[in-house]
């Protein structure tokens, strides 16, 4: 096989790890990431630069370049009910992101696009120290899939969420919070993924401070796997029932994947 048609090859397989095997993206939550807000309804707009060139556990051929640098923007609406289930509020959710990915793998693939569109519902509850959330949704192959760089998968895939966030003292200005999504998509090429995030928070008045991070990794046959750690900054207005919350990470003992840097910027507005 020829350089190029190695390269062109490669570029195909490596498709599904520009950002990771499943379609959620880790690390665009953080601290206290398992809180349900009360009933109402919000908006999380969260904007996502990824920035990598280096390519762990790929066999290419000699000098091939590698890059890839994304920036998306997901709409996130969320309608938190006044109805309980199982003791806790139910709420619905919908996601549409829309991303750019400039991938580079011995050639150049430069896409944008709206991605693919989520739906689903979530049950959040509620004690004295601690809060928890339950949900599941689909991931519907809305997006155009059919080069590599891409915005949509090609799958249908349904996404489970389970996580939970303990205060340490009464006062919950310190606290630890943990958010799991196992994905299981309808495509028997691709394998399950288990993405957990991670935030250890400190509450100063209307300011939050924080160690984050994220964990990912590719299940059944697949050997892809995805650490990061970082740190965040967020701080809400009340008088425009408005927040904002920043954060930056760092990936590490990464195997079979792009190893990179990605900042993120969420905008929470509640109507």
């Amino acid at each position: 096989m020829n350089r190029t048609k190695a390269v062109a090859l490669a570029s195909l397989l490596l498709t599904p790890l520009v950002t990771q095997a499943g379609q959620y993206v880790p690390g665009i939550e953080g601290v206290k990431s398992a809180v349900v807000p009360p009933p109402g309804v919000y908006y999380r707009g969260y904007a996502v630069h990824y920035d990598a060139d280096k390519l762990k556990g790929v066999a290419l051929p000699p000098n091939t370049e590698t890059r890839v640098k994304v920036d998306a923007l997901a709409n996130r609406f969320i309608w938190v009910t006044e109805t309980e289930v199982l003791g806790g509020q139910l709420g619905f959710e919908a996601i549409l992101p829309m991303v750019r990915t400039d991938l580079t793998i011995g050639g150049r693939d430069k896409q944008t696009g709206l991605g693919d569109l989520f739906v689903g519902s979530l049950i959040g509850w509620h004690g004295d120290r601690w809060d928890a959330v339950a949900a599941a949704g689909i991931w519907s192959p809305t997006g155009k899939s059919s080069r590599p760089a891409d915005p949509g998968f090609g799958y249908t895939e349904l996404m489970l969420t389970l996580g939970g966030t303990y205060f340490f003292n009464d006062e919950k200005d310190l606290s630890l919070s943990a958010l799991s999504r196992y994905e299981i998509a309808d495509k028997s090429s691709v394998n399950d993924e288990l993405v957990v995030e991670w935030g250890l928070g400190k509450h100063q008045g209307l300011l939050d401070l924080g160690l984050v991070g994220y964990s990912r990794w590719e299940l059944e046959s697949g050997k892809s796997e995805t650490h990061a750690v970082g740190v965040s900054a967020g701080y809400f207005w009340p008088q425009l029932m408005m927040g904002i919350d920043a954060g930056v990470y760092k990936e590490h003992s990464v195997k079979q994947g792009f190893e990179g840097t990605k900042f993120r910027v969420a905008l929470t507005k509640v109507f």
